[in-house]
């Protein structure tokens, strides 16, 4: 399996943008009220930090995935140790995903269909793309996906204008401060540090040292995305009420209506996001698999995907509703964020670096 430098973007992008829209633009709002955007832009940063991090600990090794380098860094049981929690991180955070899906698409489409036949739908077809292609076939679909959610943003961007009120914009930073604003940075900075996943996924690129590039330029364009949605969102409800949504871009789309003409155009968009979250469910799912492969030691990695199959199902049914789902994502950001997403590859890159030296210098002598 081999992916493209401009596979590899696509994949972070679809990676960072989709769920993070959706999913952390109210809490940023309810924190930094109308600032909100000062918070995507923070969270930006973060992101682009803990992905150089990500990089540069995965080109130490380049042939080899975060299950193997990890291992060569930290020795066999150490490394394994240290795996625990990151291979609990993703089997967890992939059942997550696929009920979040789920009940995105009850609220929004087929609100009297039971959430285990969505949740089930959704699997198979992620079973499906992973057996058949792998990473090769995600890798080709992101490259037509992203350039469709993108189309979908602008889309939004574009028949939402009449409704926009600027004063919502203001005041900036006099009615909130740096505090808030960090504050609210926290939930999107900890979706966006998903781009951790590259650390899997550069061991596929025929060429590593287009890792960077690729990887830097889709959290970039991913993040000037969901600056944009902010915005909208801000702009068309205002602070207050915005806060409060679920789904609050769900919701400027539904209340876009263009001369009485264009409405209704929220089936499209949702469809969209489908797709993207596809591409994320997917990816997530492959790693999981693969690196329970590689953890296991199997000798054919798709082994492992009728082991993680109904373990991510089961998963999905775990949460009651959407408050116990709000609650793993606050149990994210405050620990498996700063733990698994920056602790843990700034550990490896230190020890990693040092090492490398110390042979280096070995070899001189």
């Amino acid at each position: 399996m081999k992916i493209s430098g401009y596979q590899l973007f696509w994949l972070v992008y679809t990676l960072d943008y989709g769920k993070t829209a959706i999913f952390t633009i109210s809490p940023a709002i309810l924190a930094a009220k109308q600032d909100a955007w000062l918070s995507i832009i923070a969270a930006s940063l973060i992101g682009l930090v803990t992905t150089y991090i990500a990089v540069k600990v995965s080109l130490l090794h380049p042939k080899q995935t975060f299950i193997q380098y990890t291992q060569t860094i930290l020795g066999k049981w150490l490394g394994t140790v240290i795996l625990i929690p990151i291979f609990l991180m993703w089997i967890a955070i992939t059942g997550l995903i696929l009920r979040e899906f789920a009940d995105f698409v009850f609220i929004a489409l087929f609100s009297k269909t039971p959430l285990w036949t969505i949740s089930l739908i959704m699997l198979a077809a992620v079973v499906y793309i992973t057996s058949t292609g792998g990473l090769t076939s995600i890798g080709r679909c992101s490259e037509i996906i992203g350039p469709i959610s993108i189309i979908g943003s602008l889309l939004i961007i574009l028949l939402s204008v009449k409704d926009w009120n600027l004063f919502n914009l203001l005041p900036v930073y006099a009615n909130t401060g740096l505090l808030p604003i960090m504050k609210g940075s926290l939930f999107p900075a900890s979706f966006i540090a998903e781009s951790f996943m590259i650390v899997m996924l550069i061991a596929f690129l025929p060429k590593p040292e287009r890792a960077m590039a690729a990887s830097i330029l889709g959290v970039t364009a991913a993040s000037i995305s969901i600056l944009f949605i902010t915005f909208i969102v801000i702009l068309v409800f205002g602070p207050h009420l915005a806060g409060h949504f679920v789904y609050p871009i769900y919701s400027v789309v539904t209340y876009i209506s263009v001369m009485e003409f264009i409405q209704n155009i929220d089936v499209i968009i949702v469809l969209l996001w489908i797709i993207g979250i596809f591409i994320k469910l997917a990816l997530y799912f492959f790693v999981t698999s693969y690196g329970t492969a590689q953890l296991l030691r199997f000798p054919k990695w798709k082994k492992s995907i009728w082991l993680i199959t109904p373990i991510v199902f089961a998963i999905s049914l775990i949460p009651r509703n959407i408050d116990d789902t709000i609650d793993f994502a606050n149990f994210w950001r405050d620990v498996i964020f700063p733990v698994n997403l920056v602790g843990i590859p700034i550990l490896l890159w230190i020890v990693g670096s040092i090492r490398k030296k110390y042979r280096a210098n070995a070899k001189t002598v």
